[in-house]
């Protein structure tokens, strides 16, 4: 299997045979082997339904994942990813604002020597101020705090080489993520300009309260790619650099004491002394503490984040 296309569903029945339409259009120019692997994401609507019957009708490329309860994006494109054989791994939205038929595009681009190909919503048909501006925002802070810098980091169109997927589990909203995780193992990373459609059919599933997680994924990734390895660096530092300010604090008050015969004990100074002091040693014995766990995370078994109902002509 050459090419495997990862799309998590939400309460899309209404897109659908659209998207399937599509797909296949598009997949009928494309001389390679392929597979679509859908994964349902506890859909209220008829969604599965009609996945099932895809299925049915064509059991030789397209395969069916359906989750227990909603589980979020992140758990669905974990598990496409997981239950996928392809070399090449295409994630798509199922809302149609993505156009499958960019996907030639970003595999020709793949064979230009890349690992990661991602997708750029150049002109985006969402609301300007409560999609594209605090996307626009978000997307300037991840590429600053990570240094991999994409303009469209929200954009779930993207091809991968399978080898930049493997060795790490996504959590929470980390999907967005995964460029940054690519990067870290080295990874050849470009984007290029993609179509993007206005929403016909349905709701979006992402609200401002998005913008927030986004935020505080973003400090986890970056720890885990910087300090995941080393986490006594991070702790270390700022258990040295409040040590450090105790010492100068209590420099301060000796000072004082010899030179201007100031009390030492009557100062404010003395217990926040005592308590950079105290912050500073504990940070550099939880520290140590993340080291051990780290160890162990880095030798325990790996654990799905979601559990499945039934799998559709899933190979084991």
């Amino acid at each position: 299997m050459n090419l495997s296309i990862v799309i998590p569903v939400y309460n899309e029945h209404a897109n659908l045979p659209m998207l399937f339409e599509a797909i296949y259009n598009t997949m009928k120019n494309i001389n390679q082997s392929w597979e679509v692997v859908f994964v349902d994401d506890g859909s209220a609507d008829n969604s599965l339904e009609i996945l099932q019957s895809y299925a049915q009708k064509d059991p030789e490329h397209i395969r069916v994942v359906s989750f227990r309860r909603n589980f979020g994006q992140t758990a669905a494109i974990a598990a496409g990813i997981d239950y996928s054989v392809g070399d090449i791994i295409v994630l798509l939205d199922a809302d149609m604002q993505n156009d499958p038929a960019d996907i030639p595009l970003l595999l020709a681009k793949l064979e230009e020597g890349y690992d990661l190909v991602s997708g750029w919503r150049k002109i985006r048909k969402d609301n300007a101020l409560t999609r594209n501006f605090p996307s626009m925002i978000a997307n300037k802070i991840i590429s600053w705090v990570t240094g991999v810098h994409l303009h469209d980091y929200g954009c779930t169109l993207k091809a991968y080489r399978r080898e930049v997927l493997e060795g790490f589990r996504l959590y929470g909203e980390m999907h967005r993520f995964i460029p940054v995780y690519a990067s870290s193992v080295g990874a050849k990373i470009t984007e290029m300009p993609v179509n993007h459609h206005p929403r016909r059919f349905g709701k979006t599933k992402y609200g401002m309260e998005r913008t927030v997680k986004v935020i505080l994924d973003l400090f986890t990734v970056k720890f885990l790619v910087s300090y995941s390895a080393k986490p006594i660096y991070v702790f270390g530092s700022a258990g040295g650099f409040l040590i450090l300010l105790s010492a100068i604090s209590l420099g301060y008050l000796f000072v004082r004491r010899v030179f201007f015969e100031v009390a030492i004990s009557t100062s404010p100074l003395l217990p926040m002394t005592a308590m950079f002091f105290i912050l500073g040693f504990q940070s550099i014995l939880m520290g140590l503490i993340a080291e051990m766990l780290v160890r162990t995370y880095h030798e325990s078994q790996r654990k799905p984040t979601y559990t499945i109902r039934k799998k559709i002509n899933i190979n084991e």
